[in-house]
């Protein structure tokens, strides 16, 4: 079985507590770190270990939480996916911080060829966003936002087509 590790992170220019306060709302009414256009992150409840949610078709529970700091998701769908995904912060200095999302995943069978074709490129699209979104809350401003690329916005706009719920 074949394992992907991806990383995605950015260093802000912020203390850790308020890069930390954009891990905590995530799936809540003021998510300031998952970007919109996406499928929304959702929860049954608040965040908090146990917590099974997701956004469009990836499912996932959560499995570690430290609040200010960082939160796993574990993969639940789709099927064929083991693995997980968090957030971490790593303090720099008092107003440097590093947000990090971490992927580790062992897809199954064919599902290796879904990870590389369609899973992959908008995962790296949404996460490289949500960066976007913590540089965009911390300092009213990106400097490089994130660009798609033509397969990405491809499979967004096949992707909406098949499941229009999904692309809002």
């Amino acid at each position: 079985m074949i394992t992907v590790l991806n990383v995605h992170e950015r260093e802000l220019p912020a203390a850790p507590a308020a890069v930390g306060t954009l891990i905590d709302s995530l799936g809540t009414g003021n998510d300031r770190l998952w970007p919109p256009g996406w499928p929304p992150v959702r929860f049954d409840g608040p965040l908090a270990v146990g917590a099974s949610g997701g956004h469009g078709s990836v499912r996932y529970e959560v499995s570690h939480y430290v609040p200010g700091e960082w939160v796993r998701f574990r993969f639940t769908g789709p099927r064929g996916f083991r693995g997980f995904h968090e957030f971490s912060v790593q303090r720099l200095g008092e107003e440097r911080t590093v947000l990090r999302n971490t992927l580790v995943l062992r897809p199954r069978g064919v599902r290796w060829f879904g990870w590389l074709l369609f899973f992959r490129p908008l995962y790296d699209a949404a996460f490289r966003q949500s960066l976007d979104c913590a540089e965009r809350a911390l300092t009213g401003k990106v400097a490089r936002p994130t660009d798609w690329g033509w397969y990405v916005r491809l499979l967004r706009a096949a992707t909406a087509r098949v499941a229009p719920e999904s692309a809002e």
